[in-house]
């Protein structure tokens, strides 16, 4: 199967009037609360330094968007910009994920980062514009992607995240220690595979089924061409995996898909189900953000069968 392209597409473009949004908006986190789609996409301007900024929509296709953005770098972690935001919704509250570029070289990456680091962080809010800042999940390394479940397993904060090229799971009682007894790899790339051959990473919050976690994930091939791929994780263990399929669901075709600020890629960081149909937000060529839609039945059952 196939995710299915919105007709409406692009949904979000840069604002060439704006500072801060002039370049690319990007690789968006969307959750649907009280009737609304409520977006906070990563924007580069001209000083090509990504902020996040929030647009809320009653139809999930015609944003507004706040003049200004709502998180934005104030430390030697992000100094250099807030990346790739998702967002879970737990017990009342909402927790951001998100890549802050550091100034602070990480040792062994400095062609990697341009003299800079990558750092998985948390923040929480209770009305997705005001963002309260709670820490990493691991310092020092290059580690990325990571997502929150959208509730606890076995009373424990459950994220994915990725030490490339593998996704690993996650465990924390309290958002601010993660134990390296906690964690474990998940899955990797697949030489035999043409799509997901060179590294995978985590999409949005991992959808909760009858038959398992319905995780939505990125990956890319020897070519750096970037696709879309599902697999299904145990409910009460999600480091067991119960089935990954051969085939992806998504990859570049359209013009602005192929030809952006990085060519060839779609990268997803939500995927929102509203009335059975689950609505997958992603960054096109790292300057435009598209819609991609499909039944949730029929996702499941590709994660199932395939």
């Amino acid at each position: 199967m196939e995710l299915f392209r919105h007709p409406h597409n692009p949904v979000l473009l840069p604002n060439p009037t704006s500072t801060w949004e002039t370049y690319n908006v990007f690789n968006p986190a969307v959750v649907y609360h009280q009737g609304e789609f409520h977006m906070l996409y990563r924007a580069q301007g001209l000083d090509w330094v990504s902020r996040i900024g929030y647009a809320h929509s009653k139809d999930g296709l015609h944003f507004e968007r706040d003049p200004q953005p709502v998180f934005a770098p104030q430390d030697e972690y992000d100094a250099r910009g807030i990346e790739d935001p998702r967002i879970s919704e737990i017990d009342g509250v909402f927790y951001m994920t998100y890549t802050a570029y550091g100034s602070t070289p990480l040792p062994g990456f400095p062609a990697t980062h341009l003299g800079g680091s990558v750092t998985p962080m948390f923040a929480k809010s209770t009305n997705l514009r005001d963002w309260e800042r709670i820490g990493p999940l691991v310092t020092g390394e290059d580690n990325k992607d990571h997502v929150l479940f959208p509730e606890k397993i076995d009373g424990k904060f459950v994220a994915l995240h990725r030490r490339p090229p593998q996704v690993w799971l996650a465990r924390s009682d309290d958002l601010l220690t993660w134990s390296e007894e906690d964690m474990a790899p998940i899955f990797g790339p697949r030489p035999e595979s043409l799509w997901d051959s060179k590294r995978v990473g985590g999409g949005g919050p991992p959808i909760k089924t009858k038959y398992g976690w319905l995780v939505l994930y990125h990956a890319y091939d020897q070519a750096h061409v970037y696709r879309l791929g599902a697999c299904l994780l145990d409910l009460h263990d999600p480091t067991k995996i119960i089935n990954r399929p051969q085939s992806y669901i998504f990859e570049p075709k359209e013009i602005w898909e192929i030809r952006g600020d990085v060519p060839f890629v779609v990268f997803s960081g939500a995927n929102v189900v509203v009335d059975g149909e689950v609505f997958v937000y992603y960054g096109a060529g790292d300057h435009v953000v598209g819609l991609a839609t499909a039944r949730l039945d029929d996702l499941v059952e590709h994660a199932l069968n395939d």
